[in-house]
């Protein structure tokens, strides 16, 4: 992590780092099961921290569009439906699992694709730096609470996924 705590920033830097778990989740040398658990504990912690501090902030401001902000948060559950997926599946490194393993990462890749062209960029260029570092405090607050929590256990997931 580096010591910015511009808001924008730090939400790049997470995803930078689930494309890393990817790598390691798609790698038959590395500790596929570890680095699912790893992943489930940041997109959810991540999400939950964006939908808390982070969206309900950006819908303020006239430049950064509603209906993006929104449609992120539709984005997640389909994260979250995708990773409850691949958490449900028994066998690790299994055709299955491989199967919901590219699912999850289309779906993820997706939303944060988008989310940094339409929502993140809005923000950089409509959000002074001063209120971007105040989200960001308040971002990483939320998103710590959140993995201290054990927020990407199975259990977890499947309760937010089924409501």
């Amino acid at each position: 992590m580096s010591e910015t705590h511009d808001v924008v920033e730090l939400i790049l830097e997470d995803h930078r780092t689930m494309e890393d778990l990817f790598r390691r989740m798609r790698s038959v040398e590395a500790d596929r099961a570890q680095a699912l658990e790893e992943f489930s504990h940041l997109l959810i912690a991540h999400a939950l921290a964006e939908e808390a501090e982070v969206y309900p902030a950006l819908k303020r401001y006239r430049n950064i569009d509603n209906e993006e902000v929104e449609h992120g948060e539709e984005e997640h559950e389909e994260g979250n439906e995708a990773l409850l997926a691949l958490l449900e599946v028994d066998e690790v490194g299994s055709d299955e699992w491989d199967e919901k393993l590219e699912e999850l990462v289309e779906a993820i890749t997706h939303h944060a694709d988008e989310e940094e062209r339409t929502i993140l960029n809005g923000a950089r260029e409509n959000v002074a730096m001063k209120r971007r570092e105040e989200l960001g405090v308040a971002f990483l607050k939320e998103r710590a609470h959140q993995l201290g929590s054990g927020c990407g256990s199975v259990e977890n997931v499947r309760g937010i996924v089924k409501g």
